[in-house]
Parts: C-alpha cells; structure tokens; sequence
C-alpha cells in the first residue's frame, strides 16, 4: 500500500542514482513517498520477501521534526510567563519568527507526490482530516471542563489554539497539484499571503488567515529537492547561520516593545491590528524574508546523524496535539498566577525544560502506540476497495 507521507512521519533515505533512471527530475521517489513495505505512520504492514534488505531511514528529517516540535513546545510554554520580561519576548519573537515556517516547509516537502490518487487521499483524510477533527472536538471540550468553553459548543471550523495547522496542511495538500502545475507557484503564493494580510473580512472559517498567510511556506517546500538540504549543510552556511541568530536576537531585543506578536501568528489581517492596510503586503514579505534566512539557519544545524532522538521525529504528531494540553491546562489550574517567579530568569528555564522534557515523553513509542487509533485509524471500512491502489 502506497501512502502519501506527511510532516510528522519518519523518511527513508533517497536511493543511489535516482539521477540515472529515465523520467527523473531530481526528486527521489523514495524521499517523496515512502516504500511499498513501510506504512506513512504505522508500524510494517506488507513486509518485503525474505531476504529483501530493508529501507532506512533518513535521520536528517527526524532530526529536523523533533528539534522543530521542541521548539513549538518552548515558545508555547513561554507566552503565560514572558510578559515584563524583554528578553524572554525578544527569544519568543525568534523562536515564532522560524519554528512554524520550518515546520511547514518540511510538510510541503513531503507532499509533493500528492497528487489525489484513491490511496493518498484516504491517507489524507485518515492522517489529517481525521486528527483534527478528534482533537478539535477534545480541545473544545477541555475548555467547557475547565469553564473556558461555549457551554461545551464544538465548532470544527473555527480552530483553537494548535488545531488549526491541521486543517492548513488538509488544504495545502488539497492544493499541491496546482501548485506543481504553474509556472511560477511561489510568487503567485506570496501575492496570495499579501492579499491575505489585507483582507479583514476573510474571517476566523477554518482559520484562513494562517492557512493563506503561512500558505509560501509550505509551496516552498514543494519546490524543493534533496540538494538544496545538501547546500545548507555547507560549513560557511554554519558558520554564516551563528551571527545571523546573534543579530535576530538583537534585534528583536530592540522590536521586543515596539512590535505586534500579531504578525507572527499570522492570524490577523492589518487593519484588524490597527495598523494601515499596506503594511500588510510590506511586513508579509519582510517576515517571509526573515523566517526563510532563520529557517536556513535552523536547518544547518540540525544534525544529519542517528542521535538519541533521532526515533522521536516519527511521533511528532503526538507531541504536537498533546502538549496544548499541558500548556493550557496548568494555565486554567493558575499555576503560572500562583507561582510568579515562573517569570523570572530561572522560572523561564525551568518552564522551558519542563515543556521540552514533555513534548519529549509525548513524543515516544509508546504514547504513538496509544494513540494510533486516533492519529494513524485504519478505516479501511470507509473507502472502498480499490481506494488503496494508485
């Protein structure tokens, strides 16, 4: 069974001179889709024949998903404490500067063999249609217990809090193969973020302002290839990526009272910020720019070796959906009301190591197991025979 592969999964390593096989573009069928034997998200389920040896993976991007989602986790558990602190907003500002868009640029890399075949879309609608709408349905009514909610009202299209990358990766994937089929996709996409960012009257449906705002990222992911991680690999992009960060903190230390968190968010258009209209097609771009340069940076770094961690980057779906729960929930406990010191230096480190460590634990074996019937349902039962082949 052929399934299209999605941000979260693990990916094997490209086989050894795609380049020379008729019909090769420089994208290796083995990045862009994962093996017969080796399911999206599940454990193996069509073994190969005996004595077939078996694929490996590509630690790089495991690297990349787990490094990404602790990162998110972070900047999460930073917003509750952050407030009088500058520096504590000037990391926040970095940290949401890149994290989403890194995360985003490796799913759109991953989806560019999506192409509406029977197969891929039953994955999308079991990987990713179906996610959401379980959490999007637990997060409303963890709210309603915690006597946050609508008198427990559930909306599936209104996202909160982290469900909303969720149904932005539905549509994105929806879109790909118009994507690949122009010219020109990124600038058409980034004119689309521009207009976004002037729109006011798009609304809060299905959270579109972040799906078309964050909507470069992910084409930008489409349009790349294994070389390209191959050059951001470079000792000078290393060496370069050290000041780059250095001047980013720097400077958001100076933005840090001056500048609207809404811009990082991308959930508001400019005149829903007060701010006048152009300056959204302005700062679209100036953010684009930023989060591309820091994203490069981030990418550089991250290690291409099996490490400790290397096994946690297939269950990020896990700790991402997971931990809004620890994050909001000791917030409607008051804990970050009680225990103010959180907010001072040593609080701000023990909050992050505390989150990190989580989304850590939540991010292993056995709570992917647990969760399988959830993120990874076999529903079989739902599509008809023939959905599995391409």
């Amino acid at each position: 069974m052929f399934h299209a592969p999605n941000v979260f999964q693990r990916a094997p390593l490209p086989p050894a001179n795609r380049e020379s096989e008729p019909g090769h573009r420089g994208t290796p069928t083995a990045v862009a889709e994962p093996p017969a034997q080796v399911t999206s998200t599940s454990s193996v389920t069509n073994r190969p024949p005996a004595g077939t040896p078996a694929k490996r993976r590509e630690a790089y991007f495991d690297n990349v998903k787990y490094l990404a989602i602790v990162l998110v986790a972070v900047a999460h558990s930073w917003e509750p404490v952050m407030e009088g602190s500058r520096t504590a907003r000037a990391l926040y500002m970095v940290a949401y500067t890149f994290h989403m868009p890194a995360f985003i640029i490796i799913s759109g890399y991953f989806s560019r063999s999506f192409d509406m075949s029977a197969a891929k879309v039953k994955r999308l609608v079991t990987g990713v249609a179906v996610p959401y709408v379980v959490f999007e349905t637990a997060y409303s009514l963890f709210k309603w217990c915690a006597g946050d909610g609508d008198d427990g009202a559930i909306s599936l299209l209104d996202p909160w809090f982290l469900t909303w990358f969720l149904i932005a990766l539905f549509v994105w994937r929806l879109t790909t193969p118009i994507w690949q089929a122009l010219r020109h996709p990124l600038p058409v996409a980034l004119v689309i973020a521009m207009l976004a960012s002037l729109s006011p009257s798009i609304g809060d449906d299905l959270d579109l302002q972040r799906v078309l705002q964050f909507l470069p990222f992910f084409v930008l992911g489409l349009q790349l290839r294994p070389e390209h991680f191959r050059l951001v690999h470079r000792r000078e992009v290393r060496m370069l990526a050290v000041p780059l960060f250095a001047g980013a903190v720097g400077l958001a230390y100076w933005a840090a009272p001056r500048m609207q968190l809404g811009w990082f968010y991308r959930s508001n258009s400019a005149q829903e910020m007060g701010a006048p209209w152009w300056s959204g097609a302005v700062m679209t771009l100036l953010m684009f720019g930023a989060a591309l340069l820091l994203t490069v940076g981030f990418l550089a770094w991250v290690p291409r070796r099996r490490l400790w961690f290397t096994a946690l980057g297939a269950g990020t779906i896990c700790g991402y959906l997971l931990h809004g729960f620890l994050i909001k929930g000791a917030g409607y406990a008051g804990v970050f009301d009680v225990y103010d010191w959180l907010a001072a230096p040593v609080g701000l480190v023990l909050v992050s190591v505390v989150a990190a460590v989580a989304v850590t634990l939540m991010c292993t074996p056995p709570v992917r197991r647990a969760l399988r019937v959830v993120t990874e349902p076999d529903m079989s039962w739902a599509f008809r025979r023939n959905s599995t082949r391409r």
